[in-house]
């Protein structure tokens, strides 16, 4: 690798020829501010927050843009520069709604950090009259565009990262807004609601929509039986939340906050999850076996089949038809436990604790339900969960650890790897691999499916079949992939698809990291070193070996895609039309009324 030398800050350092000198100082140990910088996804130098002096050069430069080269002299901490950031975001903040104490982000705010770090005590420059209104129509996300910064990130994260496109810029000069297209809401788009862009919205303009309020009111209700579940992924990311170390796993502390904050049982998803294995397995190997729709594609991420509803409606048949884990659990809970319990359904409340805010839109789904009862019936996100142990006062760190209710908590090694990419996949392949060829394999790990590259491929053979393998995650690169498919380069029999980046463990619902931190490690890789930690340190590592999963079969659901089973466990998808034609009228009319303004033209 090419190097060069260059000096920072009367620093001199040498460091590959191809960083930027925001990367060169971030190596060096120098941390300059950003607001609008995602590496890979929004390098556009656009916020001016991260401008520098270079010695030659005629005006101030935006570090995250530019390049370096040998002998460049740079100073990113002066006078100059201070004065120049602290007018940039306080004209940023003129433009913003300030109500910090009353936000979500409040003490996690990047730009409330950066004006606490510049000293900004007043803001010179009269605050601008325009409220707009808040989107609130979407099942996951709100978007308040009074406190947008005009940063980029949410637009390109959408764009670039998940190659949907949603946001983008409108308007222009002091008017420029971020928004849908014709400013409709979210729900009125084709959106996953996989909230990436409330992952990287540096304020408040984006967030979850919270049911934090509901959820307390029914663990206070003594008539109520609430009963919650948490994702893989969560215990993965919780502890940030708290001051610890990205990709702490905190399982037992997790658990123990939830028996204090009330809930009458605290099961893990997981279990769930290796209930899906044993469905989703033996309906592949039924597809395979008698001619069924090949390639078979997994259906665990919401995002993913939302994506595939809008944008490939002629793969519906391709998706597993199993419900994701927490649906599973949801519908479990309120028939085999609640039979095994004697308690009415009727009386349950089931709660989970996600990673991903687009299982707050999953849950809403009416084809997700049996006998007239949701499965699930609310989703928190990990934030979420955070907020309610930091309202509840419970010193998160002196927890000492609890172990999920017998009922429905027990898991394998393959329940928890679901959360991290390729991991649903890998634990469908262990258990297959031992129900197919009669074996007891001890050598599980399948490592060509692990890893953060964007589509990773493998295969296994199966009975003497060999079966083709292929995982995705982040739904640009689902698009990749099944343009391959379509090309005729790549053929698969089996595909895991994730709408995030990394999968469940950089879910949109996961705790808010800075950009700073993710500059230092990936946090794709921290969290999911967690899970594959929690699988390694399980008894069982197979699905098809979890002893409740066996007794749950043997009571009550028979076998594997057993009548009961697939009324219980397996639902069905919908195509979705991305702009309804019913709205076409009122687009029509807004495109004449913008030309009738711009152009003048009439009628």
């Amino acid at each position: 690798m090419e190097k060069v030398t260059l000096t920072i800050d009367n620093i001199q350092v040498e460091v590959p020829k191809e960083y930027t000198i925001l990367e060169a100082a971030k190596a060096t140990g120098i941390d300059i501010p950003t607001l609008c910088f995602l590496k890979d996804i929004n390098e556009v130098g656009a916020c001016r927050v991260c401008l520098v002096e270079v010695e030659g050069a005629r005006s101030l430069q935006a570090s995250c843009v530019q390049p370096i080269y040998e002998g460049m002299v740079v100073k990113t901490n002066s006078k100059k520069l201070r004065n120049v950031r602290k007018s940039t975001v306080e004209l940023l903040l003129s433009n913003h709604d300030r109500e910090c104490l009353t936000c979500f982000r409040n003490k996690s705010c990047e730009l409330q950090t950066l004006s606490e770090e510049l000293n900004i005590t007043e803001i010179p420059f009269n605050k601008r009259d325009t409220v707009h209104p808040v989107d609130t129509k979407s099942e996951a996300i709100v978007r308040d565009p009074n406190k947008c910064i005009l940063c980029g990130r949410c637009v390109n994260v959408c764009k670039v990262e998940q190659g949907i496109g949603i946001l983008d810029f409108t308007k222009r000069g002091v008017e420029t807004e971020v928004t849908p297209a014709f400013n409709r809401g979210l729900n009125e788009m084709p959106c996953i609601q996989c909230g990436q862009c409330v992952s990287v919205c540096p304020v408040g303009a984006l967030k979850e929509k919270e049911d934090i309020d509901r959820v307390w009111d029914v663990i206070e209700n003594p008539e109520v039986h609430v009963v919650v579940q948490t994702a893989p992924a969560v215990r993965a990311a919780l502890g940030e939340a708290f001051g610890m170390p990205i990709g702490t796993r905190v399982t037992g502390k997790m658990v123990a906050s939830l028996k204090r904050l009330g809930f009458d049982q605290v099961f893990d998803t997981n279990f769930a999850a290796d209930l899906t294995i044993m469905e989703e397995g033996h309906e592949l190997l039924d597809r395979i076996q008698n001619g069924g729709k090949l390639p078979m594609i997994t259906s665990c991420s919401p995002g993913w089949v939302k994506y595939c509803e809008y944008n490939h409606p002629e793969l519906l048949e391709n998706l597993s038809t199993c419900k994701s884990p927490h649906q599973m659990m949801g519908a479990i809970v309120k028939s085999y436990y609640a039979k095994k319990h004697s308690i009415d359904p009727k009386k349950i409340f089931m709660v989970s604790i996600m990673p991903c805010t687009a299982k707050k839109s999953e849950a809403a789904r009416p084809e997700l339900q049996v006998n007239g009862l949701q499965d699930v019936d609310a989703v928190l996100t990990t934030r979420e969960l955070a907020k309610m142990i930091k309202q509840a006062r419970i010193d998160f760190m002196k927890l000492e650890d609890a172990e999920f209710d017998p009922a429905l908590g027990d898991y394998t090694g393959a329940g928890a790897i679901f959360g991290a990419t390729g991991g649903v996949m890998e634990a469908s392949l262990r258990s297959l691999k031992d129900l197919v060829d009669h074996e007891d394999l001890k050598k599980i790990e399948y490592h060509n499916i692990r890893g953060i590259s964007g589509i990773k491929e493998g295969e296994i053979t199966l009975g003497g079949a060999v079966i083709k393998l292929g995982v995705a995650h982040g739904t640009a690169n689902a698009e990749k992939l099944l343009q391959m498919i379509e090309s005729g380069e790549k053929e698969y029999h089996f595909i895991e698809m994730m709408g995030c980046s990394g999968g469940c463990v950089n879910g949109g619902g996961q705790p808010h990291v800075p950009v700073s931190k993710k500059m230092d490690l990936d946090i794709r890789v921290e969290r999911a070193k967690a899970l594959y930690q929690e699988d390694t340190v399980k008894e069982f590592r197979k699905s098809h070996e979890n002893p409740l999963v066996k007794k749950l079969y043997r009571e009550f659901l028979e076998k594997p895609n057993s009548h009961r089973a697939h009324e219980l466990l397996h639902t069905h998808y919908t195509a979705r039309v991305k702009y309804p034609a019913a709205d076409l009228p009122e687009v029509k009319e807004m495109v004449i009324g913008l030309l009738e303004e711009k152009v003048g033209v009439s009628g």
